[in-house]
This record gives structure tokens, sequence and C-alpha cells, in this order.
């Protein structure tokens, strides 16, 4: 253990003071904020000009009623009216291709933001079509579609000799508040924002940890194959001590980092009052975070020990970060459903337990004994993991010429 620890620290103080792990340092927190808060405050960002929006009524009885809808429900910051319908006429004869076609030309010389064909009878066909360069802008269809249909539903209680008025008197705004129930049968606030950053910032962390730890575990072997050193460190240490020591020093490296951004967001919680997740809940994430971090740490270095070039390396650690990008998309499903039984499938891959976990915690605890099975899965896959892997550094690491395939790999694992 001595030699084990006297490279671990080796490892730690030489990497602590490269310029990349510096970097890292501050700049990974910055791309997860910027990730995850710029996307959200440039879709809340209201517009800054009026936008033209054309209309082929063929009906010719909503797009006045629309017209005025629009302009005084939505407003720019500076009071001018946030849309302004362009009415374009269908003709006598009601020909709407020749209005189509002028519609498409005011498309595309950019003198109308898009428009909507309002050719239905209500409430058979309630469907209208809005044509635009911009599909995306889904703000736009949405309050067509809410002003639509408020009209429509005056229309229908004028039809039946009722006011209108009363519609939008009965019309009371609703906020719903997500309040989860603990296990104990306490409210815990739970909304959306919170629940989401949660889970995600947890992922980003793994993920960049993993990334820039991991390949620095990488690149360290490499570089000392390529120049000979590790003869030289072979013949102080055994392939083992050397493994173990890497793995430990580099592993210090990675919680070093999470101490100072854990240690940075508890500051900005306390000071701005932001609970994101709470202390049970984090101690989890916690647990969950050490050991995945361990578990692709052995992995890396099992699958990276072989490589002797830097080409080679990304080669074979691409694919191990795919799997890791793999929850990111699985974010949003696994919140709307996190008891669905591939979700639960997903959770006891031990490649995907540590982030199948993160996402469930904050939305729904799973019970103790998935929790109990989920670290016991964890602990016994970074022992065979870790078993393997050093069977694969003890032969590779002075193994010189032609790649070794996968089943050579495997091979260098089964043996004892």
């Amino acid at each position: 253990m001595n030699k084990v620890f006297i490279v671990a620290r080796w490892e730690y103080l030489e990497k602590i003071k490269s310029k990349t792990f510096l970097i890292s340092l501050f700049v990974t927190p910055i791309i997860m904020v910027t990730m995850g808060i710029l996307p959200s405050i440039f879709v809340t960002q209201e517009d800054d000009e009026t936008k033209i929006i054309g209309v082929i009524d063929v009906s010719g009885e909503l797009a006045g009623p629309l017209t005025k809808h629009l302009e005084k429900e939505y407003k720019l910051p500076d009071g001018q009216p946030n849309y302004i319908v362009e009415t374009i006429p269908v003709g006598k004869d009601r020909n709407i291709d020749r209005a189509i076609e002028e519609a498409d030309a005011k498309v595309l010389n950019d003198k109308i933001e898009g428009y909507c064909i309002i050719d239905f009878n209500p409430p058979e066909d309630t469907v209208i079509e809005y044509r635009s360069k911009k599909v995306g802008d889904f703000r736009i269809t949405y309050r067509i579609q809410e002003s639509l249909q408020r009209i429509l539903s005056e229309k229908k209680l004028a039809s039946m000799g009722l006011d209108p008025s009363v519609l939008r008197e009965l019309r009371t705004p609703i906020n719903v508040q997500s309040v989860r129930l603990s296990t104990s049968g306490e409210k815990e606030d739970a909304g959306f924002i919170r629940v989401f950053f949660s889970a995600y910032i947890f992922l980003m962390m793994l993920f960049f940890l993993i990334v820039t730890s991991c390949q620095l575990l990488v690149r360290s072997v490499i570089e000392e194959k390529s120049n000979r050193i590790v003869e030289v460190l072979i013949s102080s240490c055994s392939p083992t001590e050397l493994m173990a020591g890497k793995v430990f020093g580099l592993s210090g490296l990675g919680f070093t980092q999470l101490g100072l951004w854990t240690l940075v967001g508890l500051v900005i919680s306390f000071g701005f009052g932001i609970d994101l997740v709470s202390f049970g809940h984090a101690l989890l994430l916690i647990i969950y975070f050490v050991l995945g971090y361990l578990f692709y740490a052995a992995i890396f270095i099992g699958f990276g020990s072989p490589v002797t070039t830097e080409q080679e390396a990304q080669q074979v650690t691409t694919y191990l970060v795919l799997i890791l990008i793999l929850p990111l998309t699985l974010v949003l499903p696994a919140l709307q459903n996190p008891g669905a039984g591939w979700i639960k499938v997903l959770t006891y891959i031990p490649l995907l337990t540590p982030t199948m976990m993160a996402l469930r915690i904050p939305i729904q605890t799973p019970s103790a004994w998935e929790i109990i099975a989920t670290i016991l899965l964890m602990l016994i896959s970074i022992y065979f993991a870790m078993v393997a892997a050093g069977r694969i550094f003890r032969i590779a690491i002075l193994a010189t010429g032609k790649r070794p395939s996968l089943g050579e790999i495997i091979a260098w694992a089964r043996t004892g």
C-alpha cells in the first residue's frame, strides 16, 4: 500500500498542477450552467419587435376578431403590439390557391413572418395550417390556436343566446404547484425546474469528470509506455500497484473537482435561497457518483492500457463516452414516468446504474431494496471491473507492436 500511495500522490500532484485540470476546474461549471440555463432563458425571452402575420380567412368571419385579440393580448415590453395581422383576401370567387401564392411570396420576401389558412367548419373540422420559414416558432402557433379557440367559444355562446363576456369572467387563471409526498407522508416541493436541474446537474458533473479525469488516466499510461518510463516503474512496483495508484490518484483529482463544485453550489444555493435537492437525496447521489466514477475508471484503464497512441485512445474512449450520453437523452421520459418498466431495466445495467438512479431519485425515490440492490450491484461490478482491468493492465503495460483485438483483451481479463 505504501507504493500505491506513492504512485497515487505523484499522479495527483502532477495532474492538479496541469493547465488542463485548472482550466476544466473553472470552465466545466460555466459550461454546465450555460447549457442548463441559457436555453431556458432564450425560450422564455419575449420578442423585441412587432411581427406581421398573414391570415387567409375563407369564412371572412374570424380574421377581424383574431386581429383584435392578438393585438390586445400580446404586447412588447415597450407597449407596442407583438403581432399585426394582415388579411390576405380570397376574393369573391374564393380562389384560395391564388391567395396562398400571394402569401407564399410575402413569406419568402420576408414581408410577413408567416400566415395561417382558416378554412374549416367547426366543430367537425378544427385544423388550421400555419406556413412560415421558421417552423420551430411554437409560440406563434400556440397563441394563434389559443386565440381562435377563445373566439370560437365566444361565437358558440352568442349563437346560444348567451353573453360571451360571461366566458371571459369564468376564465380563472390557476397555478398548479407540484408537491411530492415522501415515504413518511411529509410534503416536499417538487417543481419541474428543481427536479430537472438536480438530475441534470448530476449527470453533467459525472459526464465531465469521467471524460476529463479518465482520459487523463489513459493519456498518462500512453505517455509512460511511449517514453519507456513504465519499464522503470514496473521495476520498482508491481503492475497492480501501479494501476491502483493511478486510479486512486486520479480519483482523488476527480473528487477534488467534485468537492469544489459542490462547495460553490452550496454557496450559491444558500446565497439565493435555492434548494435544489434534499440532504437525503444528495447523500444518495454522492454515493452513486463515487461508485459510477470508480466503475468507469476501471473500464477506461482496462480498455485504454493496450493502446499506444492518442488516436487509438480517442477511438476507444469515444464509445464509452457515448454510453454516458445516453442517459442525457432519457431525462424527459424518466421525469414523466420514473417507474416505467424499461427505466427499471436500464437501472440494473451497471454502465447505466449511477445515471439512471440519479434520474429516478429526485423524481420518485426508489424503494429501499432497489437502492440496496443497485449499490451492491455497483460494488460487485467495481470489484470485477478492477480485477479485469488489473489483469489487462499487467499484460498490456509492457506489450508492444500491433494493437490487440477485443477477443485478446477479453482473454487477458480472464487470465488469473
